[in-house]
């Protein structure tokens, strides 16, 4: 036991006992996931900008506007004429531009069709949907307009009057829902950055290989073997290691988002953590295995092209596994990935034990076996070929 404590503390001094190593491995990745949530953070529930002018005067144009910004989906800001309108739109100070030109109520008081405008540099979901918003309100009032008419025994100013009224009790919300979507589902953004933590902490892996090959060159690896050093000793000793420094580098991202960058990842910080754990368990499985399989240090970049990047797109790390394939949702069962980011998923929305048992009983059935298999395969008295 005191040899794997004394190979896992020499692997913890070598990987991060330096500048160069401490910036590489914790302070670069916790830049790089912060970053990442900084960026997608405030994406979610955020209300998208709307340029508007507005040159009606009566209670169609203005009712518009009210019920565009109760909404809550959109932050009204006025410009004073159309060309300010236009050139706001094409300056990206807003998602649209609305036009209210001049005699909408008129207009709508007359049944005709509403004219109006929407400027859109790009076609967005939020431009399409300010689009179909402003059509919903317009309609509606075209419709409330044509039975104030048929109620009205009197002239158009009556009719105006009737229909001003009826706007102004509209825009009070006296009938309403019931929500029953309380947004109790993970956010999208969540996993994405999942995703590119595990994209990060797995990138670990290339690390730990190139010190396992390079002890193998040296024949440091033979000499241990030698001292007397049993075969899975040093692999459990590069094993515990490489996961200690893991273990570090997902504090220090995880302390970076939640309590620097005030993000809420909406699960509980010791499960977010134990999943993460439990990944890198995996992932240091791998490490051993593929170091064991691999005699060349040449090939060890061969690593990011052959591993890294082909289980995080497969597992999920990049986008949702639901839009691949059948055939390749079933093999992404076969990546660490997927079982870390469904076990996310799960805590997200409010599942227990009960459920999140699986994945990490997968993760950890996943990091055995491969523990196992590097600790047969490494055989620390051969030398690596370059020797």
């Amino acid at each position: 036991m005191n040899n794997i404590f004394t190979i896992g503390r020499n692997m913890v001094k070598r990987t991060i006992g330096s500048h160069k190593g401490l910036l590489l491995h914790i302070l670069l990745p916790s830049l790089v996931v912060a970053g990442i949530v900084s960026v997608t953070g405030g994406m979610e529930d955020s209300a998208a900008v709307l340029l508007y002018t507005s040159k009606d005067t009566g209670a169609a144009g203005n009712h518009l506007i009210v019920e565009l910004e109760n909404s809550g989906d959109y932050k009204l800001v006025e410009r004073s004429d159309e060309a300010d309108l236009k050139e706001g739109v094409t300056s990206q100070d807003g998602a649209a531009g609305l036009w209210i030109p001049e005699g909408f109520t008129s207009g709508i008081l007359q049944g005709k069709a509403p004219q109006l405008t929407v400027y859109e540099l790009k076609t967005t979901e939020d431009s399409i949907l300010i689009k179909m918003k402003t059509d919903a309100i317009a309609v509606e009032m075209l419709s409330t307009a044509a039975t104030v008419r048929k109620a009205s025994a009197t002239g158009s100013t009556d009719s105006e009057e009737r229909f001003t009224a009826i706007l102004k009790q509209a825009e009070e919300h006296n009938v309403g829902s019931i929500r029953t979507d309380y947004n109790l589902y993970p956010r999208q953004t969540l996993g994405v950055i999942t995703g590119m933590t595990l994209m990060f902490l797995m990138s670990l892996v290339t690390s730990s290989v190139s010190l396992i090959m390079a002890d193998r060159r040296g024949r440091t690896m033979m000499r241990m073997f030698s001292a007397p050093v049993r075969s899975y000793e040093i692999a459990l000793g590069n094993f515990l290691g490489s996961f200690m420094v893991g273990l570090i580098q997902i504090a220090a991202v995880l302390a970076l988002g939640k309590w620097v960058l005030r993000y809420d990842y909406e699960v509980p910080m010791y499960l977010y953590f134990l999943v993460l754990a439990a990944f890198m368990l995996v992932s240091m499985g791998i490490a051993g295995t593929v170091a064991g399989l691999i005699r060349n240090p040449n090939n060890t970049g061969m690593l990011n092209t052959l591993i890294l990047t082909p289980t995080c797109m497969l597992g999920g790390c990049f986008w949702p596994l639901s839009i691949m394939p059948d055939y390749m949702q079933k093999a992404a069962n076969f990546t660490p990935q997927k079982w870390a980011i469904q076990a996310v998923d799960i805590a997200a929305a409010g599942g227990g034990w009960d459920e999140l048992w699986l994945p990490f009983a997968i993760l950890g059935l996943m990091a055995v076996i491969l523990l196992a298999i590097g600790s047969a395969i490494l055989r620390p008295n051969e030398a690596g070929i370059n020797a």
